[in-house]
């Protein structure tokens, strides 16, 4: 049975932390081979991961991250803390971008990744959809641009499946 992850902040509200602690504890955890989870904050990976959701990232151990996984890492510049889809590769970096991202993809160095999204819990249920096997149809359709009009027009056609899917 794997580890339970260990709850490090339980709630925002409860625990503000600015994004270098936490991106300093998350190292911490990690490097220590255990997973990690806090509640994902903004819409950039919305219907999949939504802003509120508990996400549990995994430390990347020695595989290597495969297209279509959600990956927590820091935005080069910045330093900010950033979770979105491998979409791609461009040599040795990594194609990234938001699921609902009007944005580009971002070209990230491999040595920016800090782990890989294995969980996702919506008030306390699982989340299943995006992290399975469709998680690479949904990295092409992100990596062409079309995954937000694609999801916009069959969201309410899919929307009773998920529902079930996520039981």
């Amino acid at each position: 049975m794997p580890e339970q992850p260990q709850a490090f902040v339980q709630q925002a509200e409860q625990a503000a932390i600015p994004n270098a602690v936490l991106i300093e504890l998350l190292q911490a955890v990690l490097q220590q081979g255990k997973p990690f989870w806090f509640q994902a904050p903004g819409f950039s990976m919305s219907p999949f991961i939504k802003d509120g959701d508990t996400i549990t990232l995994s430390p990347l151990a020695e595989a290597s991250p495969q297209v279509g996984e959600v990956l927590a890492f820091l935005r080069p510049g910045s330093g900010k803390l950033v979770v979105h889809r491998l979409v791609g590769r461009q040599g040795k970096l990594l194609l990234i971008r938001g699921d609902n991202s009007e944005e580009e993809s971002e070209l990230v160095p491999a040595s920016s990744i800090l782990g890989r999204v294995t969980s996702v819990q919506r008030g306390g249920q699982p989340v299943r959809l995006g992290l399975g096997a469709e998680r690479r149809i949904i990295a092409a359709l992100s990596r062409q641009g079309w995954l937000r009009t694609v999801l916009q027009r069959l969201y309410p056609l899919l929307r009773p499946m998920i529902r079930r899917y996520r039981s």
